[in-house]
């Protein structure tokens, strides 16, 4: 079976990786005319490290990143809400780790050259349409200028470009980006460790302004210092979309979080030592019925863009790559093994897509808001208990598939 990857971000390079692990052969194509590491942090939960632990990469994501001990809700007056334990100290097999997001794409993309070859990883081509017939599906791609590549055939096409997947633009022609209002800036900073220094905190709420803040990697300056990742996130009525493909700014966001002074941490202080800040939508796309057509399908966020909440993305994407990998393994009937794969994923993303967009993990902070009708409280227990708290990120943890005694 000649299987065409389209995209070598983290789910196409996943997938590679699992075809390759059950025997299979892939060649990915990726519209990057190089690899450089790009973007800031990530997190990999349980689910997410457990299938890249299946890949044999554990040992080197663990030496890049930083295994996080808790995870830690605090009001935007810096008044404590609730923690809980994360990873290997909350008692699954596998830890839970912040890394650059550039880190884990080479370690993937390294890997996948050493185990497929140099030459199955193909750089500089674009997909910008796929057509099929009885007997397989072609592939049109295009260089960094614009100008048309040899056509690839193939068996089956898996479409991991995406959020703006050319390949789910040519399914769903008519279809538009959901966007809420909701837009995103993320940085990194060299600082000291905050916390336990392996604490993974989010404060305030989106109505209000809201900062995820972890660190992704340990004594980057021979002094202690660590780096930082940081994202603000801000609901504004009738705001335009930010732009991908524009830096951003401290000005265009840090109003909202100049007096977000804390004992334990200066969130301007933090914002204004970035490194470099990126502004990005909070976008997803509403599920769709189906993401195979014949010999073609759609995989991770080609397939069920979410939110950027709960650092899931990326989780269901590998989660995607295993199981297609495994239907394609056990059918030698590509259509398939497709139809398969997606009788199994799609109706569990269309869910976290959806409990992303309404109950969040940080729903807790927005619950707390409402409690305490936006003010500053006395003590967490006077407006909700620990108990209800636990539940309620218990609750999302079950949703999104990493509950400590799934069911897969």
């Amino acid at each position: 079976m000649k299987i065409a990857v389209v995209g070598g971000g983290i789910g196409g390079l996943a997938l590679a990786l699992s075809l390759h692990r059950h025997g299979l052969e892939c060649d990915v194509y990726e519209a990057a005319p190089e690899i450089r590491e790009l973007g800031v942090g990530i997190t990999l939960l349980p689910h997410a490290m457990r299938e890249l632990a299946g890949l044999g990469l554990q040992q080197r994501i663990e030496a890049l990143g930083i295994e996080n001990l808790e995870s830690v809700f605090f009001n935007r007056f810096g008044q404590f809400i609730y923690r809980e334990p994360r990873g290997r100290h909350a008692g699954y097999a596998v830890p839970e780790v912040g890394i650059h997001r550039g880190k884990l794409h080479r370690v993937l993309h390294e890997a996948a050259v050493e185990r497929l070859g140099p030459g199955r990883i193909h750089l500089n081509h674009r997909c910008v349409r796929v057509g099929q017939d009885d007997s397989a599906a072609t592939v049109q791609f295009q260089d960094a200028g614009g100008a048309p590549l040899q056509p690839v055939r193939a068996d089956v096409v898996v479409a991991c470009d995406g959020v703006n997947s050319a390949v789910r633009r040519q399914l769903y022609p008519d279809e538009k980006l959901a966007f809420a209002g909701i837009n995103t800036w993320r940085g990194v900073t060299v600082r000291p460790p905050i916390l336990s220094g392996k604490s993974y905190l989010r404060i305030g709420s989106i109505e209000t302004g809201k900062m995820v803040i972890y660190p992704i990697a340990d004594d980057v300056d021979g002094k202690g210092n660590q780096l930082v990742n940081w994202v603000a996130e801000i609901r504004r009525e009738g705001a335009p979309m930010n732009d991908w493909n524009k830096p951003g700014a401290p000005g265009d966001f840090n109003g909202i979080f100049r007096s977000w002074r804390f004992e334990w941490l200066d969130v301007p202080e933090l914002i204004e030592g970035a490194q470099g800040i990126f502004e990005y939508p909070m976008v997803d796309r509403d599920p769709v019925a189906r993401w195979t057509f014949g010999r073609v399908t759609l995989l991770g966020d080609a397939a069920h863009p979410m939110y950027p909440r709960g650092s899931n993305g990326s989780a269901q994407a590998i989660i995607d790559a295993r199981v297609l990998a495994q239907q394609l393994a056990a059918c030698h009937n590509g259509p398939a093994a497709l139809s398969a794969y997606e009788g199994l994923r799609l109706a569990p993303t269309a869910r976290i897509v959806e409990t992303n967009r309404t109950v969040p993990p940080d729903f807790i902070n927005i619950k707390v808001d409402e409690l305490s009708g936006g003010k500053p409280f006395h003590h967490i227990d006077d407006l909700i208990s620990q108990d209800e708290l636990r539940r309620m990120s218990e609750e999302y943890k079950r949703i999104a598939g990493f509950a400590l005694e799934p069911k897969y």
